[in-house]
């Protein structure tokens, strides 16, 4: 009767699994940036952040981040400043989600205080995006805009807001409005 029982590799290995498959955006960051870490794990963690956050789509935002960062989607080694910088455009992209998604649930608790339960027609195109997952699909990875996500974003924020406003939605919501209308697709040009 020895010491204290210790698991065995696999128990240990089975545990770690379960851990990164729970792991957040920010956990996953972090594996990102850790420098103990080999590349291909670092890789690794940043394309478990699009299971996260993926405007795109999760292939066509890996590839922009990719081609934004310099680094082949294929390599399985990439330089870790390189996944670090993409790492840093995908977070600051989705600040700008995150910063929209708290104004949002700011709106809709005054619509919610003032009676109004259904969203408004403009707000159907973020139930269909809840999450910041395909926010604006791309098909083709190699078709998504060259810009910085962040602003791509930001643009269209402003775009799907800028038509609320000119359908009678305004900001805060539309006075005495109760059924939302449906939306055609959001389109912007980058």
């Amino acid at each position: 009767m020895g010491g204290p029982v210790r698991p065995n590799d696999d128990v240990l290995r089975s545990i770690r699994r379960r851990w990164y498959a729970l792991a957040g955006f920010n956990a996953l960051a972090e594996q990102v940036r850790d420098p103990g870490r080999d590349p291909s794990q670092r890789r690794q963690a940043l394309r478990k952040c699009l299971e996260r956050f993926a405007p795109y789509g999760h292939r066509a935002t890996w590839h922009h981040l990719c081609a934004r960062a310099g680094i082949s989607p294929d390599d399985r080694y990439p330089d870790p400043r390189r996944l670090v910088a993409a790492l840093e455009e995908l977070e600051e992209a989705r600040a700008v989600w995150l910063a929209y998604e708290r104004a949002f649930a700011r709106r809709r608790r005054m619509e919610k205080h003032d009676g109004i339960r259904q969203p408004p027609g403009p707000d159907d195109w973020h139930r269909r995006c809840w999450g910041g997952r395909q926010l604006l699909p791309v098909e083709n990875p190699d078709a998504a805009p060259g810009d910085r996500l962040a602003d791509v974003l930001r643009r269209l924020i402003d775009d799907v807001q800028a038509r609320g406003r000119h359908t009678g939605y305004e900001t805060h919501g539309p006075a005495g409005a109760t059924a939302s209308r449906p939306v055609e697709k959001v389109t912007v040009n980058w």
